[in-house]
């Protein structure tokens, strides 16, 4: 099932936002996420909040989510009228398997955004996709509509690592995807996910060689993470699968930012590398850099100058607030100047450019040249002032920011 709602306070029936949060959003990005909660099967290591169609009333299943998901953007629009909000720089749209809805059906989500806000010139506008979702004739469709990357989940190239993951796709769809995304003329991402009960360390290196001999703009890859709640927990526990180990994980990371590295792929966040500046995902930037963004969709996530708030997560609940009228918010957080402080530490020295030294606290300041000492912190960008993490300090970045918190 997916994950429980962290705590928080009412929101407002309305979706108004305090007065604080709207001042300076002209100077501020803003991004849009949108999240289509339908997937063919729920996989056994996913948390996300996700539903398979049977799981759905009528009313709750796509045409409805549609209909619902514009209604929320229209209603965002209202409650930022008179913020001077800038236009819109990044659209995303997750979930979930968004491709299981038409391309004609993202393209109009995209459409509401553009007719709500604007989208800046050169918007990113992207959508994650199962490889068996994509054909020439989806990728030529996102383009018309308006999308200029496809994120495929690729998770491995390695057939019982994919059945452990639940993952339902022949390996060779990859490289079909890719390459029909690719001549729509749009940018492609593929995402990896390692550590997976039963894969080996030659597993891992041959789904790094099928990425790299694939040539995609952008990779991702993630330390798998057993989620409380999910099927794959519950085989853990049982003792079925053993569970991840840390030093087998660190062994994966180490091997993929080498492989990558020597594909001509650079780190740019803890998990993420690009082929080059230009194709960095700049709407998860975004989010690691502490931006706007209103998130549209049954559970999705929104962030407007220090507010925080989350929408309810079953489709069906969803639908029925905005029917009446009623913003779909559950409950928010309004983070002070503390939180601030300590998110944007969390979030900015995941970040290859790291972050200004100047903006720590005194302790965390003279926590630097420790952090330098002990192969964690770059010795040379420290002196010029930025906190920037080694390979050895990604690795443990946690143990990085606690100490720079202190």
């Amino acid at each position: 099932m997916p994950s429980s709602f962290p705590p928080g306070d009412p929101a407002p029936a309305d979706g108004s936002l305090p007065a604080s949060a709207l001042t300076g959003m002209p100077q501020r990005p803003f991004s849009v996420y949108l999240h289509v909660p339908f997937c063919r099967v729920r996989c056994g290591y996913c948390d996300f909040n996700t539903y398979t169609l049977p799981e759905l009333a009528d009313d709750a299943a796509p045409q409805g989510y549609l209909r619902s998901a514009l209604a929320e953007v229209e209603m965002a629009g209202g409650v930022l009228e008179g913020a001077g909000t800038p236009s819109v720089s990044t659209v995303f749209v997750g979930g979930g398997t968004p491709t299981m809805l038409p391309a004609t059906s993202l393209g109009a989500l995209v459409a509401a955004v553009g007719e709500r806000w604007g989208l800046a010139p050169g918007a990113e506008v992207t959508t994650e996709a199962n490889p068996d979702t994509i054909t020439p004739a989806v990728a030529e469709q996102l383009a018309g509509a308006g999308f200029t990357r496809v994120s495929i989940g690729m998770q491995s190239a390695v057939p019982h690592v994919l059945r452990t993951l639940d993952r339902t796709h022949d390996p060779a769809r990859v490289a079909t995807a890719v390459d029909a995304v690719r001549a729509a003329g749009l940018q492609v991402s593929l995402d990896l996910i390692y550590g997976t009960p039963g894969e080996s360390l030659e597993d891992w290196r041959a789904s790094l060689d099928a990425v790299v001999a694939l040539e995609p703009d952008h990779v991702s890859a993630y330390a798998l993470v057993v989620e409380p709640g999910t099927r794959l927990h519950g085989q853990v526990r049982r003792g079925e699968v053993p569970a991840p180990e840390d030093d087998d994980e660190a062994d994966k990371y180490e091997l993929a930012d080498a492989v990558l590295g020597a594909a001509g792929y650079g780190w740019y966040e803890i998990s993420n590398w690009a082929r080059s500046p230009e194709r960095r995902c700049r709407h998860n930037l975004a989010y690691w850099q502490g931006a706007d963004w209103w998130g549209v969709g049954p559970g999705a996530h929104s962030h407007v100058g220090g507010v925080r708030w989350w929408n309810v997560k079953h489709p069906r609940a969803y639908g029925d607030r905005l029917a009446q009228g009623l913003s779909p918010a559950h409950a928010r957080e309004v983070l002070d100047d503390e939180e601030r402080h300590d998110e944007r530490v969390l979030l900015g020295v995941r970040l290859a450019d790291g972050l200004p030294v100047e903006h720590l606290r005194p302790t965390g300041r003279q926590a630097v040249a420790g952090l330098v000492a002990d192969g964690l912190l770059e010795g040379r960008a420290a002196v010029r002032g930025r906190a920037v993490l080694t390979l050895r300090g990604r690795l443990l970045a946690d143990t990085v920011v606690h100490r720079l918190l202190l």
